[in-house]
């Protein structure tokens, strides 16, 4: 997510030329685009980083549902 909003600042800080932004290159924030695509499409999920925060979030939810069941029955 962090790369997303820096793709979104430096488009904004190029497009409304500010500062030394407005001599940076369109083509390193196209990069940066075309590597927030290689990430989240093919690295991410061959890593198992997509499924690793959804399995932690079960497991909390899990182990709630374990916790509320032991104090029902004392």
């Amino acid at each position: 997510m962090p790369i997303i909003l820096l793709i979104v600042a430096l488009c904004a800080l190029r497009y409304f030329e500010v500062w030394k932004f407005a001599e940076l290159s369109w083509w390193w924030i196209v990069g940066l685009m075309a590597f927030a695509f290689l990430w989240f499409e093919y690295l991410e999920p061959m890593f198992g980083l997509d499924k690793r925060k959804a399995h932690n979030e079960d497991e909390k939810r899990r182990q709630a549902r374990v916790k509320q069941s032991f104090d029902k029955k004392k």
